[in-house]
């Protein structure tokens, strides 16, 4: 029977640490094979590129996102911690930016993941003339709330055997869901869009990034912390882009072969991504692809929520990780209340819209910590990465400087025209000779991968004196310590 949780942000107990890599492979493949993925395609589509464009594209940034993720688990099973703890080390523990950088990144992807699951089971409970309205939505909203809070909540050990079964059911009903509407796709349609421009093509594979991959980062390591430290990063890497990268995959490419078929669903897709797949299913299947979308879309929201409790502990929020993992979650209800009651704007714009604006500083603090894990060659010091007096002290400005740079130029080279709110980003485009706010890079979203090789560059290069310089005074800590064990000897 599990139980909840008690591990906070702590370093895992040398007797708590157990499996294998390829344990990875069951949480990453379930948050990312929801139905949300076929929806990709018609985002893809909507910059104006051709399918194979499209294609390529989305194989790049899915694949390559997530072997960032991979290379942040590595941190995890180094040294045992969640991701936000363990880049102390480069940040400080003292600095809150990059945890609640995190946070912010998560709880939104919580909301926005809930109120797809509500809008989808609304639209489909309508289809079966079970009911409409206002109360039905109240319904999935607190059947919803309930899995993904309860998720969190209850903890690691619970998040790896139910990511274990939601894998199963939802690759079943998937398939199911490609095998019944595989008859919609019309080659000859599909084949005949025309290709769009390299900066085109560019966007649409940086959107990929960010919402796949780039989403994930920051929580990395969470997962990967319960493997014993003898594990072959290799096979960290490998299972975790693996798992991660499989079912996307599979799903943006046959979504772009059904959006490139019907310039209508496309265009359904971009106000409501789930329920507008309702329109190709029988209505015996409709029940099913509830399941297969509730629990999709709640594999992803259970690690979001799970992380972001973490990322909460982090910043300095003493309670019980389950206690924050509940705060979390009526966070996220209250922002789905508002998504699902009291918004009227199209899904895909606003949407877009976060996962640049909120992916830019987040690449940012990736590529810090990227370099970071490369630079490194000892593991971390455990007990330093919980007091400001120890080797990586309390808040290092290169690092803090290197986002807040970093999200400078990133927002200067991203520009949403769907979401009045963010008319201000793009300010760079124009003084670089990229053309403007209205210039053929401004769907490039090239401020995203900027921010990540700026950081990534920045720490690589003046952050190796930092890391060094906390190696040498942990070797001379560990000697003192050797030292101290053996006792004075004769001369």
């Amino acid at each position: 029977m599990p139980s909840v949780e008690l591990n906070g942000i702590n370093v895992i107990d040398e007797d708590e640490r157990k499996g294998s890599p390829r344990d990875l492979f069951w949480p990453w493949f379930a948050s990312n094979i929801g139905v949300l993925g076929l929806s990709y395609g018609a985002f893809l589509l909507d910059f104006g590129i051709s399918f194979w464009q499209a294609t390529i594209a989305g194989l790049i940034g899915i694949v390559l996102s997530f072997l960032l993720v991979g290379f942040i688990a590595v941190a995890g099973k180094r040294g045992s911690a969640p991701t936000m703890v363990l880049s102390r080390a480069a940040f400080g523990v003292r600095n809150k930016l990059p945890p609640l950088l995190s946070w912010i990144l998560c709880v939104g992807w919580e909301t926005v993941i809930a109120a797809l699951a509500v809008e989808a089971t609304a639209t489909v409970f309508g289809r079966l003339g079970w009911g409409s309205g206002d109360l039905v939505k109240i319904i999935a909203l607190i059947v919803v709330v309930a899995l993904i809070v309860g998720g969190g909540v209850m903890g690691f050990d619970f998040l790896m055997r139910i990511q274990g079964i939601i894998t199963v059911v939802t690759a079943i009903l998937t398939i199911g869901f490609i095998l019944l509407t595989v008859h919609k796709i019309d080659w000859a349609t599909v084949s005949s869009i025309k290709g769009g421009s390299v900066e085109a093509v560019i966007g649409g594979l940086i959107l990929l990034m960010t919402g796949f991959g780039i989403g994930w980062v920051n929580t990395g390591a969470d997962y990967s912390r319960y493997l014993p430290r003898k594990t072959p990063s290799g096979a960290v890497v490998g299972w975790t882009t693996l798992g991660a990268s499989a079912g996307p995959i599979i799903l943006l490419v046959f979504g772009l072969l059904l959006a490139g078929s019907s310039k209508s669903l496309g265009a359904a897709v971009g106000a409501n991504p789930l329920g507008a797949l309702v329109a190709l299913l029988p209505t015996w299947f409709l029940v099913p692809y509830v399941v297969v979308v509730v629990l999709g879309l709640v594999g992803a929201a259970d690690m979001d929520i799970y992380s972001s409790g973490l990322a909460l502990l982090t910043a300095g929020l003493r309670v019980p990780r389950y206690l924050a993992s509940s705060i979390d979650g009526t966070i996220m209800v209250a922002g789905t209340i508002y998504i699902v009651f009291f918004s009227s704007a199209n899904f895909l714009g606003p949407f877009e819209g976060f996962l640049i604006t909120v992916g830019v500083p987040i690449a940012a603090w990736c590529g810090v910590m990227l370099a970071d894990i490369a630079l490194r060659r000892l593991p971390y010091r455990d007990q330093d990465l919980y007091k400001s007096s120890g080797i990586y002290g309390g808040v290092h400005p290169l690092a803090t400087g290197l986002i807040v740079f970093g999200t400078f130029v990133g927002l200067g080279m991203v520009v949403n025209t769907s979401a009045s709110w963010l008319s201000w980003q793009g300010y760079l485009l124009g003084p670089l000779g990229l053309g403007g706010k209205t210039g053929l890079w401004a769907s490039g979203n090239l401020g995203v991968v900027v921010a990540l090789a700026v950081s990534f560059l920045g720490w690589w290069i003046f952050g190796r004196a930092v890391v060094r310089r906390q190696e040498s005074a942990q070797d001379n800590l560990a000697a003192v310590n050797r030292n101290d064990l053996l006792g004075p000897t004769n001369a």
